[in-house]
This record gives C-alpha cells, sequence and structure tokens, in this order.
C-alpha cells in the first residue's frame, strides 16, 4: 500500500531533485513519490547512450542512485540528508528502449543507515518494461 508524505516532506524532496545537475542534465523526472518509495524516469537518448545504441550503464546506476536515495530520505526525519556509503549494481539486460524507469524502495530504514534496493526498467515504445539492473546500497 502506498503510504502518502506530509507536503513539506515532498516538497523538500522535489526541491533537492530540482537542484541535481546530473538528473537535469540527463533528463530525469520524478513519476512518484511515496513514504520509502521513489519512482524517477528519463528518456532514452544518443547522449546518454553507449556504443551499441543502449542505455549507458553510468546513467543506469545514476538514475538508480537517486531513487534509492530519496526513497531513504523520505523515511527521514525532517531537515535530514542522505549520501549513498555503498552501492551494488547487477546489470542484468541491456537497456534498450525509449525511457529507463528507477523504483527505489526502502528495505530497512535506520537511525544513521538505511538499507535501500532499486530496480531499472528499460520502457520500449509500446509500453512494455523489462528489467535491466538491480541496486543495492547503503
Amino acid at each position: 500500500m502506498d503510504t502518502p508524505l506530509s507536503i513539506d516532506v515532498a516538497d523538500a524532496i522535489r526541491d533537492s531533485f530540482a537542484r541535481q545537475g546530473l538528473m537535469k542534465t540527463m533528463g530525469a523526472r520524478i513519476d512518484d513519490l511515496q513514504a520509502g518509495r521513489m519512482i524517477l524516469s528519463m528518456p532514452i537518448t544518443p547522449d546518454v547512450s553507449q556504443q551499441h545504441g543502449f542505455a549507458h550503464a553510468g546513467a543506469s546506476f545514476a538514475l538508480g542512485d537517486s531513487a534509492a536515495g530519496y526513497a531513504a530520505l523520505s523515511m527521514m526525519p525532517p531537515g535530514s540528508e542522505v549520501l549513498t556509503v555503498e552501492m551494488k549494481i547487477n546489470l542484468i539486460a541491456p537497456a534498450a528502449g525509449q525511457r529507463l524507469i528507477a523504483e527505489g524502495e526502502v528495505i530497512r530504514s535506520g537511525r544513521r543507515l538505511s538499507v535501500v534496493r532499486a530496480t531499472v526498467l528499460a520502457e520500449d515504445a509500446t509500453g512494455d518494461r523489462k528489467p535491466t539492473a538491480i541496486l543495492q546500497a547503503r
């Protein structure tokens, strides 16, 4: 079940996201924000592709990192900040399609460290989605 955030927390997260230069450069946007969950998306363009035309793994990593980080921030007290301490990525399929979607979720929210996960999916022109990467971080 989706848990809504207070307007103040949601506004603070949206403001923080808007200040991220890399997310802006990649054309990333917030699609959904709930307590413990964040969904981001971005278009797959030639600017974020690798030599075979797929989205570069770095784009998947950056989008997944932000989705997971903001999911963690949504569970913290107002005025808190989040920095990734450690993150692992498994690339499970080429990121082919028109859009990347990163679904970040909190696995465990702690006082100083949280464990989060993000799944990155590639969406094609028909709207079909295929998982392309799984990230876990704290």
